[in-house]
């Protein structure tokens, strides 16, 4: 049996099963999950999507989030997004994330209307890379990356067990960008092959992290 005391908890809070304070925009949600993955320590807990907004949003800028679907079997799909907007519509918060049709992950999303955005940690820069170059429909890129599929709770596609915080998405809205309503520069700049994104509006479900984030991410 693991012993959960060398990874920083307490005898006293091991014997509490559950942890819950709720909080949801102005309530704390907090739950004590554990999760066996290759990396990291177990514990995992639940939070509200603003909690951790500005970290995932700094990462995102700095190497990039892993957006993840699913086929039709199961099999699951990393794929690196550089864009995206967590925010708060139609009385729900929302993770905002931009996808081309010419995408593996376009065909995924479209047939589940479901995905999952993972904040990677330190050391993860490489599988990153990988995920943003190679397409789904040639390379297993869960395999490539060594990467531990969890289960999400409320959608098919999986978190990533070695990322620190993960967000589970359904598609609430989906649009794809209008050219005559981006200015010439974006359009440049962004779209010089005509490939617009299109829109996905993820409602956020749930967000898990491990509890030392912070300390983990990029």
């Amino acid at each position: 049996m693991t012993n959960y005391l060398n990874h920083g908890l307490s005898e006293r809070n091991w014997n509490k099963n559950v942890i819950i304070c709720i909080h949801y925009l102005n309530r704390v949600e907090e739950t004590l999950i554990f999760y066996k993955t290759n990396s990291h320590p177990m514990e995992r807990i639940e939070l509200s999507p603003f909690q951790v907004a500005r970290e995932t949003l700094e990462v995102m800028l700095k190497t990039g989030l892993l957006m993840v679907t699913v086929d039709e079997k199961g099999k699951p799909n990393a794929m690196t997004i550089g864009w995206g907007f967590i925010g708060y519509i139609w009385t729900k918060p929302v993770f905002i994330v931009a996808v081309r049709p010419s995408r593996y992950t376009y065909t995924l999303v479209e047939k589940t209307g479901d995905f999952t955005v993972n904040v990677p940690v330190k050391g993860m820069e490489k599988a990153v890379e990988l995920c943003g170059t190679v397409s789904g429909r040639d390379v297993d890129k869960f395999k490539e990356c060594n990467f531990t599929p969890i289960a999400s709770k409320y959608v098919k596609a999986p978190i990533i067990g070695e990322c620190a915080i993960g967000f589970e998405c359904r598609a609430m809205y989906k649009q794809d960008l209008i050219s005559e309503a981006l200015t010439k520069e974006v359009v440049s700049l962004c779209y010089p092959k005509g490939d617009y994104h299109r829109l996905y509006f993820g409602e956020i479900l749930r967000v898990t992290a491990y509890r030392n984030y912070r300390e983990l991410i990029l």
